[in-house]
């Protein structure tokens, strides 16, 4: 049975105190809570080409965000939200004439996006994983790998948005993400959670951030993943990757088997149900991390993706921009045995349930 590496402790999020005389803040916003379906991780390894520096996956990102309009429940004549000026568009050309009623919509999504080619080099150049803001190489790399996550985040929010998303960039250190000792701390997902309630799709992303230990590590989108589930409480959450889901070794391995449904305890441990490995719970999986990788890659998914089915919200891992990825985020696969032609890993939580 394989153990994934013990959580930290995580503060509750705080109440905002009105200030006197200013009545309840945000009167505008003050509804309560709207309830999200799903968060949905973007894979840097499937959005981008990793091996190339800063270079998006055009095909698979224009799959993607067009899954995660569908899977909303958004009409298909949605006008682009993008009126920033591309591809030699005249200024005429970049306002819609009308945008209806189409920004509302039945499913409220978050999403989160590694950084693949983005962020990754720069940081594992420099050493902003290990911290140390005292060496200039540390700062420098630490503006550098900011400067490139966030460039991807706007390729992300652009693509959304000219599906006609009303999504919005989230940077995790503008926005006061931080660790001590590379363990999360302080987040701002009550900001997350208001954006979601003002009809808005907010963008998150894997950044580099202030460690009170350290100086500064990376905030992996995993980990964020896992921080933002503990608190929104989605129906179920979607990991999108570069391949059809989990396996028990390197993909590429001829001898490689997709582990169709693994399940999760409380105290974290898990084991393969489907396919059985002869009643052996402690089938190991082998992984492989990228030189360059600076978040522990799929080892990292997998142990973070445990944490959340334990909580008892259901996890799918699947590739990006394939059919099996929109009915995972349509939340279609509630049941294995009734879609046997679903390619992709359900991770969920052992409560309740029979193995036999």
């Amino acid at each position: 049975m394989a153990t994934p590496a013990s959580l930290p402790s995580l503060p509750s999020s705080d109440v905002v105190q009105a200030l006197p005389g200013l009545g309840t803040p945000f009167p505008a916003l003050a509804s309560s809570h709207r309830h999200v379906r799903c968060i949905v991780k973007l894979g840097g390894a499937a959005i981008t080409r990793k091996e190339e520096l800063e270079t998006v996956n055009e095909p698979v990102l224009a799959a993607t965000t067009l899954h995660v309009r569908e899977a909303m429940g958004m009409p298909h004549t949605c006008p682009p939200l993008d009126w920033s000026r591309r591809n030699g568009s005249l200024v005429a050309d970049l306002f819609p004439s009308s945008v209806g009623q189409h920004l509302d919509f039945p499913n409220a999504f978050i999403v989160v996006h590694g950084a693949g080619s983005y962020g990754h080099f720069q940081a594992s150049k420099s050493g902003v994983n290990r911290g140390d803001l005292k060496n200039p190489l540390v700062k420098a790399g630490f503006v550098a790998t900011r400067i490139s996550v966030n460039k991807l985040n706007q390729e992300v929010v652009r693509s959304l948005a000219l599906e006609g998303i009303p999504a919005v960039g989230v940077s995790p250190f503008s926005a006061g993400w931080s660790t001590q000792n590379k363990a999360l701390e302080h987040d701002n997902v009550d900001e997350v959670q208001r954006a979601v309630d003002a009809g808005f799709v907010p963008v998150v992303h894997g950044d580099a951030v202030l460690d009170h230990t350290l100086g500064c590590t990376i905030l992996s989108g995993d980990v964020i993943m896992r921080r933002l589930a503990q608190v929104v409480k989605p129906s179920f959450v979607v990991f999108l990757t570069n391949v059809p889901g989990v396996f028990d070794r390197p993909p590429e391995d001829p001898d490689a088997t997709l582990l169709r449904e693994i399940v999760v305890f409380e105290d974290c441990t898990w084991t393969i149900v489907d396919p059985p490995f002869g009643g052996n719970s402690s089938h190991g999986v082998q992984t492989a991390v990228a030189a360059h990788d600076t978040t522990g890659g799929m080892s990292t998914k997998i142990a973070e993706a445990a944490s959340i089915a334990a909580m008892g919200i259901d996890v799918f891992i699947v590739e990006a921009g394939t059919p099996h990825a929109l009915e995972a985020m349509r939340g279609n696969v509630k049941n294995l045995k009734s879609k046997k032609t679903w390619m992709g890993t359900l991770i969920r939580s052992a409560l309740g349930r029979s193995f036999k």
